[in-house]
């Protein structure tokens, strides 16, 4: 129902009418006939309030609140219709777990980071850190929360976390490798300049850490050719020296301009786009997630291939406001309905919908609480579900740290050939948006390990 016509529906029943909403028992003055409610809302409203007797009429606030539980149910209803969690990385990835990154170090060029549990517990896999705004490894930086923090975090653990905080559930298909973090930016967009700092630190330590692979999840400025680009020239060199450089391509695939910009648009990075498989181990249901696709002006075919770009369980940053959020979320989907009240209110501030709902029947405190978990995209108080390539990048970077562990005289650019070989094309979807297809780990494995490196 459009909004005009919902809020003159609304202003109409209000007129003479003073007594409380018969759902949720508040005084409101706006409220509306349930006849007069789309069939959808009246369903959902008759459905799940526990309410027994005939519903008249409704306030704003009850109309308010199943339209955004409709909306969460219309967008989520593929997604977990086979199951009520998100997939953890390696099993939707359907990945060899004989191989776990052992050995293999990846850096990681973001804007900051945080030393997570998943990378510290039970032992502190962090092997260097560096900012380009001051060179140094001031470890104590990692230990802060700040606006700049969460992304490299979440991009770090993506790919190499064990899952410490989820018992080993949600971890990344390298969990045993070893990271180094290096910061290129602070907030907002990151330059093509900062970016080629980072990689050149990573150049000029790659032999002190023993580092393999480079993951970038950061886009540059504008879109040109490689040819002209110092930051795509930079990658260039750092694969002919032995570097694995994977990229994001970005998210700009539903617009009518979607250019791959430096450093993913150089030839030799191995570019990665985004893949929807709607949390689901059925091929069947692959489609493809927005991202950004070539050619690009050099006439490359990018990305190579794709990789889960959403539904890609993350950890929240840890002492912020969506984390106590999650924890609240999380706290009251598993309480009995006799500790609701009680929670909410030793949790006062955290939320404002709770506070000022803790009075409200029980049926709509859980329908609530499930319109909180899927607006937060919050699996449980210590991760969510994330979308983005930024995501999908070190998803490869993990596969390729696995391929490293099983064979380490592979080249850059055979890690590439392999990665691009084993790969399993969408069926219906452009070869300029998937590339080669969906990475596959297991085959990707099987070959590097009969796959003789160079000289």
């Amino acid at each position: 129902m459009p909004e005009s016509i919902l809020s003159a529906k609304l202003g109409e029943a209000s007129e003479g009418s003073q007594r409380g909403c018969c759902l949720c028992g508040r005084l409101n003055e706006q409220r509306m006939p349930v006849d007069e409610l789309p069939p959808n809302i009246k369903t959902l409203l008759k459905a799940n309030t526990g309410v027994t007797a005939e519903l008249s009429q409704v306030c704003a606030n009850c109309v308010e609140l199943f339209s955004r539980a409709k909306a969460q149910i219309d967008s989520h209803h593929f997604v977990f219709e086979q199951t009520d969690h998100v997939l953890p990385t390696p099993l939707r990835m359907n990945a060899d777990e004989r191989f776990t990154g052992r050995g293999v170090t990846i850096a990681f060029l973001d804007s900051g980071f945080y030393a997570h549990d998943d990378l510290t517990k039970p032992e502190n896999r962090i092997v260097a850190y560096n900012s380009i705004f001051d060179g140094q490894d001031d470890r104590t930086s990692l230990e802060t929360t700040d606006a700049a923090s969460w992304h490299g975090m979440m991009t770090s653990v993506v790919a190499a976390g064990n899952g410490h905080l989820s018992e080993g559930f949600y971890r990344g298909i390298a969990p045993e490798s070893k990271v180094v973090l290096v910061k290129i930016g602070r907030t907002g967009h990151i330059r093509d300049q900062q970016i080629a700092r980072g990689l050149e630190w990573v150049l000029d330590n790659r032999k002190k850490y023993d580092i393999r692979i480079v993951n970038i999840s950061a886009g540059g400025d504008f879109e040109q050719s490689y040819l002209d680009s110092s930051l795509c020239q930079t990658v260039e060199r750092a694969v002919h020296e032995g570097l694995v450089v994977v990229c994001a391509v970005g998210n700009a695939g539903m617009a009518p301009n979607h250019p791959v910009l430096p450093p993913a648009c150089s030839p030799s990075a191995i570019s990665v786009g985004g893949l929807d498989d709607q949390n689901s181990l059925d091929r069947a249901r692959r489609g493809m997630y927005r991202s950004s696709y070539g050619p690009t002006l050099d006439g490359l075919q990018k990305p190579e291939i794709i990789a889960p770009g959403i539904w890609v369980a993350a950890p929240i940053l840890p002492f912020t406001p969506t984390a106590d959020q999650a924890h609240l979320y999380a706290e009251l989907d598993a309480a009995a309905d006799d500790e609701l009240r009680s929670i909410i209110e030793l949790h006062a501030g955290v939320d404002k919908d709770f506070d000022e709902a803790r009075d409200l029947p029980i049926p709509l405190l859980r329908q609530l609480i499930t319109i909180k978990l899927r607006e937060g995209n919050v699996i449980n108080q210590y991760y969510k579900y994330v979308d983005g390539t930024s995501f999908a990048s070190p998803i490869v970077a993990s596969i390729a740290a696995c391929m490293l562990e099983a064979n380490p005289s592979l080249s850059p650019q055979q890690v590439k050939r392999i990665l691009i070989e084993t790969a399993e094309r969408v069926p219906g979807v452009e070869v300029e948006r998937q590339g080669w297809g969906v990475v596959a780990p297991r085959p990707a494995v099987e070959v590097a390990l009969t796959t003789r490196g160079p000289a």
